[in-house]
């Protein structure tokens, strides 16, 4: 069995250096492996190495090596060596003592080394010898070598099924298992110089006021001294710490080390925490910000691998309370969602599995053995293909249009005291009905007043005077005042900025104060009927709850009325392990009899617990309200029109300018007096379609189109100043994998108006080669003349006599 070498598309970098014209686009026929597809590659064969688990992968150039593990019966020491280009397995060749067999080790790669640390030893068939390490080996890849490093000083405590990773020139070890108990210190020592090499310990420190900082920079100074006459070096950690754990992956990611699940004394957890390398410091990545209906973490779990591609960390596999799940999960390092990759229609999924290994080579992420199904241990290896497009920026665009104000045409005039806030009719519109009703009253309110201002200056001056407000040129208009007196500034402010985004800047957990403003936001969401943003409301609470601020949570929520959240502060008072320190509290003194009185009742009696199968609404998203808004729903409220080659399409300035900073600098500086805008991209006037396609990717972030769209719209990004190349990136792929018979004749025509040289030369060729087939489709009569013989002078030159006669017969 043989294996082609493929490609996906890579990103494309903007080249301001040439001009706008599609002819400087450069295309790769071919051959490609499908985004996001699992590929079967040869098994191990068994004369080559035996199958196992708990072993390690490291990739080295185009070459995956795996070291060691099990098979079953016994620990393994052996070196195995997968080509990736020709798919073939060999043993790689050593000299030198290599480590003793071993399982739940380490292995990362560094220069042209590999450096294996610690694992399990001994005889797992007689149950002899059995221990673990903290030994470090090299293997030089290019001559072979074994060699051990002899360290000097402290080292590390012996463990296995721990994590490790290379950063800055230096091996980081975390966690693992001693063989009485799971740890949570961190080790790290250089591998630039073998000579003076020295393990350091990260020692976690925690500091409560600038005292303690003061004492820590003379405590320093000391343990300078001490460190040079011993060798014992310390480097500081500080944040929240992971818990102590075992067999968990660790991946870098940005500058930063993430560590992902894993065994934690009798309780297996899924949080994902990340350690800063710059500053050395821990920190639990949160999910309350993860909305029930969206993709949550990956089930709890041990056994799986983790690895990074671009800012994306890939989880896969492990032991997940008794099962063995097979899915791919992703995880964003920038947005910080998670979400389930599915895999492409021909993928070769492979099954489920713990203890396998995981490494990435350019853009594919390959996977070798671990134990499946019955304790059976594995020997196949998966190849993954990942994406690898620039991020989505559109709740980023959105967002800097809230925070900069600029084309707002809204102002709303809050509460009791008349605070006033601006925003955008089409964002507000778009996401919030209620909203949207206050604002049409407030619009015919005003177009009402305009129209009796107008007529009685016609009487006076005896004939016309001003245009009616709603006819007036976009950009003369005045602020829309709406006037909402059920509102306070504040927790509306944070209501408009999930409009905006979809999210909501979480204050400080746990604080009273800012869980209060979350409250009052919530309050407005059921007003508001906004149901995404209540549940991120409920969520963000009920994680912020805890024991110092539980009573003026119940308390708050019993004076709006919250129920849900009143249920949650009173069922999380009444817990055992909390009841007595409440209680105890001074607040508890103060509060209301009423309250007392239920807390006293339900600690007594508390009541059933009450199961609802009632599916919760989650909301609509930015994405579906925006694509709502386009395809009709926002039409009432266009203020722009934008001519595509004389063709008028209505549109929205504020979504326009918030998403392009052609338009942005337009609207700012020279915005056209009759509110039209001619379309173009660059000298070149696109298809309806590509501009409708344009279109759904400027409003919603839409890449789906037809490959012709995509000539169209390659230069698009550059010429209207999109944040970044994403729709340039999604536009060159569909034009390298998606040209066929079918649809070959649009995309000639796309391509000689364009100037698409390589593209319309690649159509040229599959229209030589498949004539018979296109010949039969209808679009060939609608083609231009020239076009026709370009065809038929791409037939002479290309098609023997021989084959020009079975043709003619054929036809």
């Amino acid at each position: 069995m043989s294996c082609k070498s493929t490609k996906v598309a890579p990103s494309v970098d903007f080249d301001h250096s040439c001009s706008d014209s599609v002819e400087y686009l450069t295309l790769n026929f071919g051959p490609f492996e499908t985004v996001h597809r699992w590929r079967r590659l040869p098994p191990c064969d068994e004369f080559v190495g035996a199958r196992r688990s708990k072993h390690t992968v490291v990739a080295y150039r185009d070459a995956i090596y795996v070291f060691g593990g099990d098979n079953g019966k016994n620990m393994l020491n052996d070196l195995l060596r997968f080509d990736v280009k020709d798919c073939s397995w060999c043993r790689a060749f050593t000299t030198g003592t290599p480590p003793a067999p071993r399982y739940h080790h380490s292995a990362v790669v560094y220069g042209s080394s590999m450096f294996v640390f610690g694992g399990y030893t001994g005889d797992i068939y007689s149950n002899s010898n059995l221990k673990n390490k903290n030994d470090l080996f090299e293997y030089k890849f290019a001559t072979g070598q074994w060699t051990e490093w002899k360290v000097e000083g402290s080292l590390p405590v012996a463990r296995s099924a721990h994590g490790a990773t290379v950063y800055s020139d230096k091996l980081w070890i975390f966690a693992g298992y001693d063989g009485n108990a799971r740890l949570n210190d961190m080790w790290t020592i250089s591998l630039q110089d073998r000579e003076h090499a020295c393990w350091e310990e990260a020692c976690f420190i925690h500091f409560h006021n600038k005292r303690e900082q003061h004492l820590k920079l003379k405590t320093q100074k000391l343990l300078v001294i001490v460190h040079v006459c011993l060798c014992v070096h310390q480097i500081d950690q500080s944040g929240e710490i992971p818990p102590s754990c075992c067999n968990f992956p660790v991946a870098v990611c940005r500058d930063k080390m993430f560590v992902f699940s894993g065994q934690s004394g009798a309780k297996i957890t899924n949080n994902l925490f990340q350690f800063e390398f710059q500053g050395h410091m821990w920190t639990r990545i949160p999910t309350e910000h993860l909305l029930r209906g969206s993709p949550p973490p990956p089930q709890r779990r041990y056994g799986h691998t983790m690895v990074a591609f671009d800012r994306h960390l890939y989880v896969f596999g492990g032991a997940a309370d008794n099962t063995l799940p097979n899915e791919l999960h992703c995880y964003d390092v920038d947005s910080q969602t998670w979400e389930v990759i599915q895999p492409s229609h021909d993928s070769e999924m492979p099954s489920g599995r713990l203890f396998h290994a995981a490494a990435v080579i350019l853009d594919a992420m390959y996977i070798f053995g671990g134990t499946v199904d019955n304790n059976v241990r594995s020997g196949e290896m998966y190849r993954f293909q990942f994406s690898c497009y620039p991020k989505c920026t559109l709740h980023e665009d959105y967002g800097k249009l809230w925070e900069n104000r600029q084309f707002c045409d809204v102002e709303f005039i809050l509460g009791e005291s008349e605070e006033r806030v601006l925003g955008h009719i089409a964002i507000v519109t778009a996401r919030c009905q209620w909203l949207r009703k206050k604002i049409l009253q407030a619009r015919d309110r005003q177009r009402q007043k305009t129209k009796q201002e107008s007529s009685e200056d016609e009487g006076a001056a005896g004939g016309p005077k001003d245009m009616p407000a709603g006819n007036r040129p976009s950009g003369t208009q005045p602020l829309l005042e709406v006037s909402i007196r059920e509102a306070e500034a504040q927790p509306f402010e944070v209501l408009m900025q999930f409009l905006y985004t979809d999210k909501i800047q979480y204050p400080r957990r746990g604080h009273v104060q800012d869980v209060l403003l979350i409250m009052d936001v919530y309050k407005l969401a059921l007003s508001f009927k906004l149901s995404r943003l209540e549940q991120l409301c409920v969520q963000y609470i009920e994680a912020s709850v805890d024991l110092q601020n539980v009573l003026s949570v119940c308390e708050n929520a019993n004076k709006l009325q919250l129920d849900q959240l009143k249920e949650h502060c009173l069922n999380f008072v009444v817990k055992e392990s909390h009841f007595n320190q409440v209680i105890m509290t001074k607040e508890f003194e103060h509060l209301s009899t009423p309250l007392i009185v239920e807390i006293v009742r339900r600690k007594q009696q508390p009541p059933p617990r009450v199961y609802s199968d009632q599916p919760v609404d989650i909301g609509t998203s930015l994405v579906q309200d925006m694509k709502a808004y386009l395809e009709g729903s926002g039409f009432e409220f266009c203020d722009i029109i934008l001519l595509l080659d004389g063709h008028p399409r209505p549109a929205h300035k504020a979504i326009l300018a918030a998403r392009s900073s052609y338009f942005e600098a337009m609207f700012r500086s020279f915005m056209p007096v009759d509110g039209q805008v001619n379309i173009s991209i660059g000298e070149m006037v696109p298809s309806k379609q590509a501009f409708e396609s344009m279109l759904r990717y400027i409003y919603y972030g839409d890449v789906n189109m037809p490959p012709e769209d995509s000539l169209y719209l390659f230069a698009a990004p550059y010429y209207y100043g999109f944040s970044n190349n994403r729709l340039q990136a999604y536009c060159k792929q569909n034009l390298e994998m998606n040209v066929t018979v079918e649809n070959v004749l649009q995309i000639l025509e796309a391509a000689d108006k364009t100037q698409a040289l390589d593209m319309k030369k690649h159509c040229l060729h599959i229209i030589v080669h498949q004539f018979i087939k296109v010949s039969k489709l209808p679009n060939l009569r609608s083609l231009s003349q020239l076009l026709l013989l370009d065809i038929i002078e791409s037939l002479a030159t290309h098609i023997s006599d021989k084959q020009c006669a079975e043709m003619c017969s054929d036809i």
